[in-house]
């Protein structure tokens, strides 16, 4: 080996833990990174076709017959008024 590989191989071993420590963190960050773009895609898609089917359901629609309620309201206000 030639000298200049040798001092080399020297600063690369004196940094080494360092090094390690700054690839593991980088590894946890796009790691980190990459697990929250793939659940807020697995929420937006879940969410869409949720709202998709709520959408293509059929809507319940009930009738009321309120003639009874406006013959007593029309009773008493004719009651009131004599």
């Amino acid at each position: 080996m030639s000298q200049e590989k040798v001092e080399r191989y020297k600063k690369e071993k004196a940094n080494r833990k360092e090094t390690i420590k700054k690839e593991k963190r980088n590894a946890l960050i796009a790691k980190t990174a990459v697990s929250l773009v793939l659940v807020a895609t697995i929420g937006w898609i879940g969410y869409s076709a949720y709202g998709v089917i709520q959408s293509n359901k059929p809507v319940k629609v009930v009738d009321v017959n309120l003639d009874s309620v406006n013959g007593y309201l029309a009773e008493l206000s004719t009651d009131s008024s004599q």
